[in-house]
Formats: C-alpha cells, structure tokens, sequence
C-alpha cells in the first residue's frame, strides 16, 4: 500500500498552500475543520444502515457528507434536505446548498471532491459498489457481509488492495473494548487451552413474509434495474426492495451470513487458527418456502485440524447469543449488551506488555477518518471481514447441501467437493462486475 496516497483534491489544495503568500486568516481554517483536511463523504445506500452511517459522519468534525445516493429518488432527495437543514444550523445561517441527491451511484463516485464513500447498499450489490468505489480512488466504509459470494469477496480484496484503498468493514464491535477484551483473553491463554468457539446469532423464525409475494407495479420514484443490478432480472414483487430482500438469496443469504458475520469475525479475531488449513464443517438449516428462500433455522459444526470446535447457531438452539471462548480453565461470553466470565476476576486482567494486543478503535466511523489519513489498515480491514463472511457462507453451504463439507483457506475452495465449488460465485448480471 502507498502510504503516501492523497487525494486529487488534497494534493491540489497542499501544492497551493505552498505558493501562496503568509495573510492572516481564521482560526476555522486551521485544524480538522480546515477545508484541505475535510474528508468529502458520499453515502450509498439509505436504508436504516445508510440513513445512520449519515447522520453519524455529519457529526464527526473533519468530515463532511456531500453527497446521498438511493435507487429510491424520494429517499435521496429527503436526506439530502436532512443534510442541509444540519449543516445550516451548525453554520447558524439560514440555508446551506452543498450537498447533492442521486439515484445512480456513478454519478456520485465521479465527483472529484468525494474522498471516501459509505456503502450499505444491498449485499447483492456490494462486491461491485465497493470495487468500483475503489477504482475511483475513493476509501470505502463497507457494510456486512462483505460480498454476497465467496468469490466475490477474493475479488474484492484483490482490488482494495491493488489501489491502496483503506477500507474499513462495518464489524464494528471491533471497535468495543468488551469485545477486544474477550478476544485478548482467549489468544493470551489466561483461559487455558481453548477448545470450543460457540457462535449464536439472531435467526429470522417468523421475520420474512410466507408464500409467493404478488407481482405489483413498480413503484414510481424507484429505478427498479438499478435496484436489481448484478442480480438476475425477475418482476418486482410487493415490498421487495424494503427490508424484505433481506430473506431471499438473490439478493442475501440471510441472517446466517449477514448478521453471522458479526460473531464469526469476534471468533475468528480471538482464535486466528479458524482461518488457517482446513476446517470441516457440517449442519442443518431450516429454509423459508416461497420467495423467502433462505435459512431462518440452523445449527452447525466447525472443526479445525488441530480440533477446535465452534459452534454456530442461530438464538433458537443458542447457548447465548453472542461468543463464547470455552477453555480448560475458563470462559469468557461477549455479546452487545455485556461480557461475562467463568471467573469475574478474568474480566479485571491487565494484559501484560509480552501478550498480544489488539489493534485499539472505541468509535468505528472515527477509526475510519483517522486511517484516511495516515493511510494504516483501520480495527476491520478488508481480508478480516472476508474471512468473517467466508466461514458464514460456507456454513450456508453445508445445510443448503445437507453434508459435511471441507473448507481448504490456502485454496479458498471446497477440498474434492465439485458441486460444492459451484456454490462459491454466481453469474452477474451485466454490465456489472467486481
């Protein structure tokens, strides 16, 4: 990676600092807020996530959002007044002007003053939104799952990283001290041998509307082709482009993958051996019939060569939604709302100099701004979240195929498993790729 890498903009703006001659000028100039030193924001998506990671950059001093962007015209334009009403109250004048609405990203991506970009888009969409983000020399936030395929994902970290992109996933219980701390337990030893990983995250029983979703008229301010992108063409269905889309696999592989992610990346940051040689894996699922096609019911097994075992499930088998690090001499629970020990004293440890310490990030978003800067891998770099997405994906997999599976990570494919290794990418719709 070029540590060096500056923006057009920025470049332009130091190189004309240089030449022009000493004035007195105000205090705003200077500092975070300094119009040089402003990361330029585009969002891409407006969905609860999108409208979020908004409204929280607009409140991080040096960066400032310029542009919104949703296949649904309405919701573009209603953030874009939102961002404007914002920053005009924080100038404490009457109007602001400076932020633009779009429905095609690649108007936003081709604006020149728009130094990074936050992607939380539909997953089907992620893989080419991010990679073209970072061939337009923007830096990426990117939202979980990485991308909506194995291959996908490989793709994308191939190109983040051959453009010096930093890219920060949106795991962000990286950025949660509790969530460091239990992980730091677990690769320091001060819980023994660890020889079980349980994973158990939120499931989707009754989440996705049942049976075949009716065919209606598309609504008139969304650009439906747009919507649908790499996936295959199909008639828009009722309620389809909302949170629906989540449960059906063309567009998501569901809660298994998207909200997996977030545990199987803690256990994968706790023990790195989850993502070394080969891990087998078997389990059942339970799938939605209709539409809704994907898993809102599953209990799976990992096993490493060495013999860790994890666990993952859904809440409804979940020994305690979250991650637990189970160790010859202890244990150690993390889920958002707490962490919990075997032995409280375990959650008083200071680690000492000689152990492993996690990279520190207690705001996520703030984490990102500050490696735009010096140009360092962010808490979630790109290669960690792919894994993460990895093992959900190929837990997927194992219950859509009903079998044990074998997952080589030197090769990133299925060991001897043919039809297995045809469920690792899918065909894009053009003119799209990642």
């Amino acid at each position: 990676m070029n540590t060096n890498r500056l923006s057009r903009r920025r470049f332009l703006g130091a190189a004309s600092a240089a030449v022009v001659a000493p004035t007195i000028v105000p205090s705003s100039l200077f500092g975070a807020d300094a119009p040089s030193n402003r990361v330029g924001v585009g969002i891409i998506g407006l969905g609860t996530r999108g409208s979020g990671h908004t409204k929280g950059a607009m409140h991080i001093p040096g960066m400032q959002v310029l542009a919104v962007c949703d296949v649904y015209a309405s919701k573009a334009e209603k953030m874009k007044r939102s961002v404007e009403r914002h920053y005009a109250r924080a100038k404490a004048q009457g109007t602001y002007k400076g932020c633009t609405s779009h429905q095609d990203f690649r108007e936003l991506l081709a604006r020149e003053d728009i130094d990074a970009v936050f992607i939380a888009s539909p997953e089907n969409w992620h893989g080419v939104h991010m990679a073209m983000a970072a061939r337009a020399g923007k830096d990426v936030y990117g939202e979980k799952s990485l991308t909506h395929t194995i291959r996908e994902g490989r793709a994308l970290v191939n190109t983040v990283r051959r453009y010096g992109t930093v890219f920060q996933a949106g795991t962000q219980q990286r950025s949660d001290a509790k969530f460091r701390l239990a992980c730091e337990l677990a690769r320091n030893g001060y819980l023994g041998k660890v020889s079980e990983v349980h994973v158990g995250v939120t499931g989707g029983k009754g989440r996705a509307k049942p049976g075949i979703w009716p065919v209606v008229p598309v609504p008139a301010d969304i650009d439906y082709d747009l919507w649908l992108g790499p996936a295959p063409w199909k008639p828009y269905r009722r309620g389809l482009c909302t949170f629906n889309w989540y449960f059906v696999s063309d567009y998501c592989a569901g809660f298994i993958a998207s909200w997996g992610v977030h545990h199987m990346d803690i256990a994968m940051w706790g023990m790195p051996e989850l993502h070394e040689g080969q891990v087998e894996v078997d389990g059942t699922a339970k799938f939605f019939k209709g539409t809704a096609d994907v898993a809102y019911e599953w209990d799976t097994n990992m096993v490493t060569k060495s013999g860790l075992r994890v666990h993952f499930v859904d809440n409804s088998k979940s020994h305690g939604q979250g991650c637990r690090f189970i160790g010859d001499e202890g244990w150690v629970h993390v889920n958002r709302r707490g962490i919990h020990a075997s032995d409280p004293a375990l959650l008083r440890i200071k680690m000492k100099p000689g152990d492993t310490h996690l990279q520190v990030s207690n705001n996520h978003p703030v984490d990102f701004l500050k490696r735009i800067h010096d140009r360092r891998d962010p808490v979630a770099p790109v290669e960690a979240c792919h894994r993460a997405t990895v093992l959900s994906l190929v837990a997927d997999v194992a219950t859509r195929l009903g079998r044990k599976v074998t997952w080589d990570w030197d090769k990133e494919s299925f060991l001897d498993d043919e039809i297995a290794n045809r469920m690792l990418g899918r065909a894009l719709r053009g003119p799209w790729r990642v």
